[in-house]
């Protein structure tokens, strides 16, 4: 029993990582074909080598790995060439002298830990399995030259039409997962569930790792941008997307503090007001809106980029109307500060799709909220 759903797991596995799959074998073959057939090369291991180290890097990071590839076989084969013809292959004094030159070069220009063990490896594996020969053609660093461009093509088909697409997915889902978090608060503040704000809560402390991948997704999507000649007209439209990611890291960093500040007001005799959980709801409805305005900004479909951020700013002021409404003297400091976290997180939102510069959007955010005009 427990083998069959292994094997389903197993299979699970499979189908939703069929793509890097299919995508690594298919380039590592493709650069063992070249190097073999165009380069005449014999033995060409470090060209698939090459190839599924860069496809092993996230994406976003492709273009840097395969320089930093290409550079460290280059390190390893001078320092192995070096060594060898002074001491000689295959000994234990040539392994340690060898590995030890090529890490210390490596972190002595500043190379990232994939340029350091690159740079070893091959310089260990021209030692110990095909030292170096006297031929003048670079054997070694045309191959993983091969294998790194054929990586970063490879990398860049399945977005081919659309480099944009994952990255506006991942901005919809972004904020269609804040926006459902903040509807859990609301709905546990209006059960005053505590067992339901802490799940919200729990939820609310994975949302980081959301960010990081909408910045990885930024980054993946400069990369494509940069490789498609014809597409780099939207660099711009990206760069200021990619602006509004420290905005959205701090609504997400508020809407945790407004969930913890939930569970606390859960927890206590005093009842909790009425119309709270439709502020948090409508505040929900402005990074709803927020999202799709990044969405279409990123289509280039600015009419509806400019009706969304639109949107987003009406529901964000209505729920700071409406939160700033509950608040009076003698309410618990957990009220305060959910009233103070919906403010922060409209703030940052607006801010965010740049409805408004910032002093224009703070007043009016503060005067939704009824603080005096300064």
């Amino acid at each position: 029993m427990v083998r069959w759903s292994w094997f389903r797991e197993a299979a699970g596995r499979v189908r939703q990582g069929w793509l890097p799959v299919v995508e690594g074998t298919v380039a590592a073959t493709v650069a063992w074909v070249l190097a073999t057939r165009l380069v005449g090369h014999p033995q060409p291991f470090f060209a698939p080598a090459a190839a599924l180290i860069v496809l092993g890097q996230a994406r976003g990071q492709r273009m840097r790995r395969a320089v930093e590839v290409v550079l460290g076989v280059a390190a390893g084969v001078l320092v192995a060439d070096v060594v060898v013809q002074a001491l000689g292959p295959h000994s234990s004094w040539t392994v340690f002298t060898v590995i030890l030159l090529t890490i210390v070069l490596a972190v002595a220009v500043g190379a990232s830990s994939v340029s350091v063990v690159q740079a070893a490896v091959s310089a260990l594996y021209l030692v110990v399995v095909a030292p170096p020969t006297e031929s003048l053609i670079p054997f070694r660093f045309v191959d993983a030259l091969i294998g790194g461009v054929v990586a970063l093509v490879a990398s860049q088909l399945v977005d081919a039409r659309r480099p944009l697409a994952p990255l506006v997915a991942e901005f919809r889902q972004t904020f269609e997962d804040l926006a459902g978090l903040l509807r859990e608060v609301a709905d546990a503040l209006d059960g005053r569930d505590e067992q339901a704000a802490l799940a919200a809560l729990d939820r609310a402390r994975g949302m980081d790792a959301a960010v990081e991948r909408l910045r990885g997704a930024v980054l993946a999507a400069g990369e494509a941008l940069t490789l498609h000649v014809r597409r780099r007209r939207h660099l711009g439209r990206l760069r200021t997307v990619d602006a509004s990611i420290g905005q959205i890291d701090y609504a997400v960093r508020n809407v945790r503090v407004l969930a913890r500040a939930g569970v606390t007001l859960t927890r206590q005799a005093t009842p909790v007001p009425a119309n709270l959980g439709g502020a948090v709801r409508c505040l929900a409805d402005a990074v709803q809106a927020a999202g799709e305005a990044f969405a279409a900004d990123l289509d280039g479909r600015d009419a509806a980029a400019d009706e969304h951020a639109g949107r987003a700013e009406t529901a964000a002021l209505d729920a700071v109307r409406g939160a700033g409404r509950l608040f009076a003297s003698g309410q618990p400091l957990p009220l305060a500060m959910i009233v103070g976290q919906v403010r922060a997180t409209a703030i940052d939102l607006l801010r965010g799709v740049g409805v408004d510069d910032d002093a224009a959007v703070l007043g009016r955010v503060d005067e939704a909220l009824g603080l005096p005009a300064v």
